[in-house]
């Protein structure tokens, strides 16, 4: 390659070549950096603690599971009954005395109800033993299907040797007889023990309420006592609702049983029986069945129609409270959806039995409260968009049912305004 010499004026400028550059070391990896990133073992060893510590506890519980579920039906029972306490209260009598007078209340509801049955039902039993043939024999002359079916089964033969091998049978199965006195005995042992701790939690509630708020941080008590006082008002609602459906039940089979009465052959024990649907109507799900069995039963006694049409009855009356009436009463109660209700006792029904589907709503409203107020609000905060829309439907729905109590309250005192109205202008003779 030829170069030019540079020109007058000019300079060339003459660029040594340039060294190869150093290579960039690269970084050995830190074989230790993980013990920065991951917990100490003294972590996971309170992990382990607190696992186990938390399957011990629910271990126990396990173990005594019928205590439990008896504490949480009687602490059901007092938060139901305590709006009732605090209205007596306002009337001027100490909180104490207001739980002794709502349970005299009930206790007289108890002895009004033995009073009108156990007598009557004693001689009914005595009778019905005595008239036994004779029922045999008329069902034997009957031209039916239930006739036919005695005569081609012998069932009077067959009832004359039960009825004769019955004192043998009795004093053969003694085993048994005393296994059916303890389940009894059980049975009332544990209503005793609800009844003495709902009395013992209605006295001290506002003492435990307070109490309640000690489990949380100091940062947190404000919140946690309002999430508890709504839960505590749903429960309440839980407990007032069961009972205005079991209200309505009595009252009416009390009127179907009228009716019977006035258009038809009429049913033994018609106040009794009713007082009992009321009673059985307190069980979630399965009350009406049991209020029903002992009048179909009376029923079919008398005659076929009557026993008929008092199955129908309460057939037709077990849809209208599931789909109807008790989904009403428990979305303003509790203010779950009536699927909500429903899918709740079927649920804790199938998990539980029967304590599962007496406890499934206050525990359905009381999950509910909880999903409101401490996740719901918090992704409200965050900004979610679907957070807000859901939880200004649930305050719509909040307001909804607050105004439907509102309206039924007014129209009950509008109710006791006019009665008062005319009976105090009625004229006195």
């Amino acid at each position: 390659m030829l170069e030019t010499a540079p020109g007058p004026g000019e300079t060339r400028t003459v660029t040594e070549p340039s060294a190869p550059s150093p290579p960039i070391p690269v970084p050995e990896p830190d074989r230790e950096a993980w013990r920065t990133r991951w917990p100490p073992m003294t972590y996971w060893v309170r992990v382990l603690l607190t696992m186990a510590a938390v399957s011990v506890v629910l271990i126990a519980l396990w173990s005594v599971i019928n205590i439990v579920v008896l504490i949480l039906m009687a602490a059901v029972l007092a938060i139901g009954l305590d709006p009732a306490v605090r209205r007596i209260q306002r009337g001027g009598m100490s909180r104490g005395r207001a739980v002794a007078l709502i349970f005299a209340g009930a206790l007289g509801v108890v002895i009004l109800f033995a009073w009108l049955v156990i007598p009557r039902l004693v001689t009914q039993i005595g009778e019905l033993a005595d008239d036994i043939p004779g029922y045999v024999d008329d069902l034997e002359t009957r031209d039916d299907a239930l006739g036919r079916y005695f005569r081609e089964n012998d069932v009077a033969d067959r009832l004359q040797t039960f009825v004769a091998d019955l004192p043998n049978k009795i004093t053969s199965s003694f085993g048994t007889i005393v296994g059916v006195a303890g389940r009894v005995g059980s049975a009332l042992f544990n209503v005793l023990t609800v009844a003495i701790l709902t009395i013992y939690f209605m006295s001290s509630l506002p003492r435990l309420r307070r109490g309640a708020a000690i489990v949380f941080a100091p940062g947190m008590r404000d919140r946690a006592e309002d999430v508890v006082d709504l839960a505590i008002s749903r429960i309440g609602g839980y407990v007032a609702g069961i009972l205005t459906t079991a209200s309505i039940a009595g009252m009416s089979a009390l009127l179907f049983f009228t009716i019977l009465g006035v258009f038809g052959p009429g049913i033994s024990f018609a106040v009794p029986l009713a007082v009992w649907a009321a009673l059985a109507g307190l069980i979630p799900a399965v009350g009406a069945y049991i209020g029903a069995a002992p009048a179909v039963i009376v029923g079919y006694f008398q005659s076929g129609v009557t026993g008929t049409l008092i199955l129908i009855y309460f057939i037709v009356y077990q849809q209208v409270e599931n789909y109807g009436i008790q989904p009403r009463i428990m979305k303003n109660a509790v203010n779950l959806s009536p699927a909500a209700v429903v899918v709740a006792t079927l649920v804790f029904g199938s998990l539980g039995g029967f304590a599962g589907a007496l406890l499934a709503l206050p525990a359905a409203a009381t999950i509910k409260v909880v999903f409101v107020e401490v996740f719901l609000r918090e992704r409200v905060a965050e900004g979610d968009p679907i957070a807000q829309e859901q939880l200004e439907e649930h305050e719509r729905a909040e307001a909804e049912a607050e105004a439907a109590v509102r309206e039924r309250a007014g129209a009950r005192r509008r109710l006791v305004r006019r009665v008062q109205d005319r009976l105090g202008g009625k004229p006195r003779e």
